[in-house]
């Protein structure tokens, strides 16, 4: 199972760090990614793999929330097919 990562937020050191440290302990792989800078403001999508994932998907929901109020940043989760349901034209 696949989802879309989104982290969009006011630049800082170490954003790119702590979100992957967090999917390794979680043991969620990156399956692509793509980041960039926008007027001192950071956008990084990632698709990542669930499939081998100690946690639900709700879970690590609630989990990357908390992590992204604790760095200031907000962090969204969503299924990769509700994703591309969204995003049809």
């Amino acid at each position: 199972m696949n989802a879309i990562i989104t982290v969009v937020g006011t630049d800082q050191v170490g954003i790119i760090a702590k979100v992957s440290a967090f999917l390794a302990e979680r043991n969620i792989n990156i399956e692509d990614i793509s980041q960039t800078i926008l007027s001192g403001n950071f956008v990084m999508m990632m698709m990542v793999d669930l499939s081998r994932s100690s946690g639900d998907l709700r879970a690590i929901k609630e989990e990357f929330a908390q992590l992204g109020a604790s760095m200031g940043v907000s962090i969204s989760v969503m299924h990769e097919q509700v994703f591309s349901a969204m995003h049809r034209i």
